[in-house]
């Protein structure tokens, strides 16, 4: 993760405030906040492929899903965390107290880049599994053509998808690997996302 963006410490009241009215992401980890980079092409192209695969599902079953700038507020051993996962998922009809933010998603999903993936496969994914709403972590690479999903139901052990079909447990879903990168260019040897 890069510098703070702010020196010293913010409240989460503070912290709050700003990204209301900012007009940068930033992430909140216990009183110090984080800049959020800008995504490729491949990223969006991907997010929006599984928003597209997922909104259908979560209207049926009565879950709102957010793309990119809905945060997730977690309280981990008395201290306060806020992300913004590429997707998130809240089926629980109290989990709409707050406009800015989400305290029970059932799922989160996380398009990798270089520069985060170190982040969202350590830090993350250990402060989302913390939370007792979450059915399912899901990570997706922009460099190759692969699923990772994390399930509470099989002690948060990942499980690979390069073609075929994944599941989503909380939306009883299944989404073609195919569907997730149709957009994407075909990855060449050595290609990486930009």
């Amino acid at each position: 993760m890069n510098q703070p963006a702010v020196k010293g410490r913010l409240t989460v009241e503070d912290y709050l405030a700003g990204e209301k009215d900012g007009e940068m992401r930033h992430e909140y980890l216990d009183g110090k906040v984080y800049a959020m980079t800008g995504a490729s092409r491949r990223h969006g192209l991907i997010t929006g492929a599984l928003y597209a695969s997922l909104r259908p599902k979560a209207r049926v079953h009565g879950c709102q899903l957010f793309s990119n700038d809905m945060k997730v507020r977690i309280e981990l051993h008395g201290k306060t965390f806020f992300y913004y996962p590429d997707l998130v998922l809240a089926c629980d009809p109290d989990d709409r107290e707050d406009d800015y933010y989400l305290t029970r998603p059932c799922l989160i999903i996380k398009v990798l880049s270089e520069t985060t993936e170190r982040t969202d496969r350590r830090e993350k994914l250990l402060s989302y599994v913390a939370l007792p709403s979450l059915k399912e972590y899901i990570l997706v690479p922009q460099q190759q053509r692969m699923i990772e999903c994390y399930r509470r139901v099989n002690d948060w052990l990942p499980e690979e998808h390069e073609a075929g079909e994944f599941t989503v447990d909380c939306l009883d879903a299944r989404i073609s690997v195919e569907a997730v990168y149709e957009d994407v260019e075909p990855f060449g040897a050595g290609q990486s996302a930009p």
